[in-house]
């Protein structure tokens, strides 16, 4: 999966998107990994956004919800 052109495909269509490695999170072996996904596309009351293990469980948690919300980009 490439990161970059879906990323890259979002922000095409309006979307911010921002990747997260959290240094505190993962020295305590939590989710260190956060997405965010926001912008004018998205209704204020819309915020895609989920923590995890890695950058593959973020996209996971996340991607389906953006291709609902009408959303594409590579696969």
């Amino acid at each position: 999966m490439d990161v970059v052109a879906i990323m890259e495909a979002l922000a095409e269509q309006g979307v911010t998107v921002l990747f997260k490695a959290d240094a505190e999170r993962m020295a305590e072996r939590r989710k260190p990994w956060t997405l965010v996904a926001s912008g004018a596309p998205l209704r204020e009351d819309v915020l895609v956004r989920t923590d995890a293990a890695s950058v593959e469980q973020c996209l996971a948690a996340c991607l389906p919800r953006l291709r609902e919300l009408g959303f594409s980009f590579p696969e």
